[in-house]
């Protein structure tokens, strides 16, 4: 199975207990870009795209997760089957598109920086989740689910960001300029 990026916090069995949440991490170099842009509006910081925003990702919901894993022991392949490649995902975004979602959702500004990646300012991928939804794979899509996400998550334990660790410090190019103290010139 190839897995997208997974969102969400709660599983049914994880609300049943705060404590069982799933953890939230984020910081400017590492992390998924959903949520470093969820983080950022909830402590009112502009969402930064790196370069045109033109990356795309493969997103899934953490219970359509659990769901996929479900469908897939329920289904095994039969003796001498060849081998099938499930996209264990729910839809695709480029950057810019999920920004604007985000900023929609939340009121948050977007705001541009130079990548400090070393990637194509902008990419495709095609994937498609077929049969995971003729097995029955009920999605949950972003534009449903991210709003509730925001709200109990990000918006609950904004107060344990690190303000200073929001901005990316990394550089993955020689030809990105940085000054005497390592950070980047825009």
């Amino acid at each position: 199975m190839h897995q997208g990026i997974v969102w969400g916090t709660d599983t049914e069995e994880t609300k049943l207990d705060e404590i069982l949440i799933n953890r939230f991490d984020y910081d400017g170099d590492f992390g998924t870009v959903l949520n470093r842009f969820l983080m950022q509006a909830a402590v009112n910081h502009p969402l930064t795209v790196h370069g045109t925003g033109g990356q795309t990702r493969a997103f899934i919901h953490i219970q359509n997760t659990v769901q996929c894993i479900r469908l897939a022991i329920e289904n095994p392949p039969q003796k001498n089957d060849k081998v099938l490649v499930f996209n264990q995902t729910t839809e695709t975004h480029r950057l810019i598109d999920l920004s604007k979602l985000i900023a929609k959702l939340t009121g948050a500004e977007i705001r541009s920086y130079q990548n400090p990646r070393k990637e194509d300012p902008e990419n495709e991928l095609r994937v498609s989740n077929k049969k995971f939804i003729e097995l029955g794979l009920e999605p949950i899509k972003l534009e449903t689910g991210l709003l509730e996400e925001i709200k109990n998550i990000a918006a609950k334990y904004s107060h344990r960001c690190d303000n200073q660790k929001i901005i990316c410090r990394s550089i993955w190019s020689s030809d990105i300029p940085i000054d005497e103290k390592g950070k980047q010139l825009s």
